[in-house]
């Protein structure tokens, strides 16, 4: 049901036709929703869209930018020798004083360098040591060494010697800095290639990853964000029905406009073994998402490097199972045909595998809480380092912020084409209506106001308050209204219901699991409608400058939204005092993950650091001494002011009195 709501509120607004209700109020993907992969119409198409998700995936894991590469300081020991294979104990430091436990298992008596095969587990009772029949990580660590392939099998977080932080963590605070479970695991399988690249025997340029269920997840994930992976078998995981149960599968933005169809088609046109069974939420897979994947591969030209085969069986990783993926990887990384077939293996003694198993970890061991904290102050030093000081540090600091924000806010503003618009009703001096991004199945109420006499030095004026349309006409209809004032000097207003607001408030359903990974906060759509009402703004008023004026914290949700726009708007954004160095600030009041990860208001003053732009009653904690550089750097007259700017000035920034006015008033001696 939720697939066909939202494809008529799509089809809808693609058609240049505005849907009844907000598709964001009434579609909320969830990680049992029923999704449909894109239809990309070419190679150029899928690319665009492949560069843009991989960076969505990296930002919502708090990788964009990639962390420092500290080094791993891999200890490699306790190796136990037999026929064919040998199997050793790994620990590395993956972020410093952070430790990720394994096993390598190598070939014995082979010359020259093997592929690297990384190795997660599922959420196994005994994760990297499971060993049963419907699945078994040891059996494929000692079969997959015996075929040829270095193998590193390595922790979930929270499993066996992975014990630093719980197999599920974070709040709001984390949220905003783009810490998560998810994250830490994502890092962890980039740092587990690292390593084996590293390894003398192994040739960095051959590496595979292959895992089931949340080991799954971590591999297409992996691939998706590492080209060193070079070929992949996630098991019994890609699926339209189901993203992921676990915390570890999900992280704020990550499946926002996405899912893991795409997603793991963006390990194309690398070679891709798809593994599904019967008696999971893989069942479908050979009639529709191994087609849709294989769509993408065909206009790579590259169909013949994807596969998949279908095991009748519930969810597992058991050696049917296996033996596919010891066959495909063996054909693709080896040049073997045929064969694949798992020998008898001996199952070693927990103690004998356990990284940790009587030792201590090393004694710059963190906490979870030491581990987050250090995060923060990384990701507050990484900021502090695009600090501008000139115009060549300057446009270095618009570039990157730009996309952080971009992909933290996960908003654009769209052309004045990308706009419908549907009238409602007239007014004396204008009309209400509603518009919405077309193909995006949105709706914001608005209303448009022009003056009797247009002044053709007052450009038009998007008017953002928190109480939306009804604030606008009021003031329009007040003898002392600001908008009325607006009016009588000849400028012209729109006034919207942004997100959850007057008009456009609605019943939105967020108790599901994982919203944020699949659904934008109530204050990301926010600065996203504002910047759909200055697309429209423009196409009405026929005019690239336009006015943006932001009251009370509406005026935080413009600055935001003038940040991810252009020069050509001009900004006057009341910021409410808003504490911009305060983490439950943000949980209470502008709910964004990722936005302080991104740079928060040191990204946006560095973005509004050129055209007009005045920011007032910021207080105490807004980073002035950023905005101040940044407007130098950049030459720019911009303006910050920690008290409120009155009504008086505002009205004379917006719409500057015609000519004709300031002349009778001089002549009157009137000020």
């Amino acid at each position: 049901m939720r697939k066909i709501i939202l494809a008529l509120a799509c089809i809808a607004a693609g058609r240049g036709q505005i849907p009844e209700q907000d598709a964001r109020n009434v579609f909320l993907p969830h990680t049992d929703t029923h999704f449909t992969m894109p239809a990309y119409e070419s190679s150029e198409a899928w690319r665009k869209r492949a560069a843009f998700l991989k960076k969505q995936i990296l930002s919502s894991a708090g990788l964009l930018p990639l962390p420092e590469k500290t080094p791993v300081n891999a200890e490699v020991f306790g190796k136990i020798e037999r026929e064919g294979y040998s199997i050793e104990k790994v620990l590395l430091e993956t972020y410093p004083g952070f430790y990720l436990g394994g096993n390598l298992y190598r070939p014995s008596g082979r010359p020259g360098k093997s592929p690297g095969v990384a190795s997660p587990h599922g959420h196994w009772q005994y994760g990297r040591l499971e060993n049963q029949p419907l699945g078994s990580i040891p059996a494929r660590g000692i079969s997959l060494a015996r075929q040829g392939f270095v193998v590193f099998t390595y922790d979930m977080v929270g499993y066996n010697d992975t014990t630093q932080a719980p197999h599920g963590f974070g709040g709001a605070r984390e949220a905003l800095w783009s810490i998560s479970l998810l994250g830490l695991q994502l890092w962890n399988s980039i740092r587990a290639v690292d390593f084996l690249a590293s390894l003398p025997d192994v040739d960095p340029d051959r590496i595979a990853a292959t895992g089931a269920s949340g080991g799954g997840t971590q591999t297409f994930l992996l691939t998706a964000v590492d080209e060193r992976v070079k070929v992949a078998a996630p098991v019994n995981m890609i699926s339209a029905i189901m993203q992921g149960g676990s915390a570890c599968e999900n992280a704020p933005n990550l499946r926002v406009g996405a899912n893991n169809v795409e997603i793991g088609a963006l390990n194309a046109p690398r070679p891709l073994l798809l593994v599904s069974a019967t008696g999971d939420w893989t069942r479908n897979t050979p009639g529709e998402e191994f087609p849709a994947i294989q769509n993408i591969y065909r206009l790579l030209g590259a169909e013949k490097n994807v596969e998949q085969i279908q095991i009748d069986a519930p969810h597992n990783y058991n050696q049917a199972s296996r033996e596919a993926v010891y066959r495909f990887f063996g054909a693709r990384m080896l040049g073997s045909t045929g064969g694949g077939a798992e020998k008898s293996f001996r199952v070693e003694q927990l103690g004998d595998m356990l990284s940790l198993y009587m030792r201590q970890r090393p004694a710059n061991a963190v906490t979870l809480e030491q581990l987050t904290a250090n995060l923060i102050e990384e990701a507050k030093r990484g900021i502090e380092r695009l600090r501008p000081r000139d115009p060549s540090t300057l446009e270095q600091a618009k570039a990157a912020f730009r996309e952080r924000l971009s992909f933290s806010l996960l908003a654009s503003l769209p052309a004045p084409v990308e706009v419908a618009a549907q009238k409602k009703d007239s007014l004396v001096s204008g009309e209400t209506l509603v518009l919405s991004r077309h193909g995006k199945g949105d709706r914001i109420p608005a209303v448009w106001l022009q003056p009797r006499r247009a002044n053709s030095q007052a450009a038009p004026t998007l008017l953002v308050h928190p109480q939306g349309v009804a604030w606008v006409l009021s003031s329009s209809e007040s003898a002392t209204g600001f908008v009325r004032g607006v009016l009588q000097r000849g400028g012209a207003v729109l006034g919207i219901d942004a997100f959850q607001i007057g008009q456009a408030r609605a019943p939105r359903d967020q108790t599901k699991r994982f919203f944020t990974t699949f659904n934008q906060t109530d204050d990301a759509n926010r600065v996203q409608d504002i910047l759909t009402a200055i697309g429209y703004l423009r196409s009405r008023a026929a005019s690239a400058e336009v006015n943006l004026m932001g009251l009370e914290m509406a005026g935080v949700w413009s600055c935001l939204a003038r940040a991810l726009a252009d020069d050509k708007v001009n900004l006057a954004a009341d910021l409410s005092r808003f504490r911009t160095d305060t983490d439950s600030e943000y949980a209470e009041k502008l709910f964004i993950p990722g936005l302080r990860k991104a740079g928060d208001f040191r990204a946006a003053a560095v973005l509004l650091s050129s055209g007009k732009v005045l920011l007032h009653n910021t207080g105490p904690e807004f980073p002035d001494q950023w905005a101040k550089a940044s407007f130098q750097a950049a030459g720019s007259k911009g303006e910050i002011r920690e008290a409120r700017a009155a009504d008086a000035e505002l009205l004379d920034w917006i719409a500057p009195e015609p000519p004709a006015v300031r002349g009778r008033a001089k002549k009157s001696g009137r000020p």
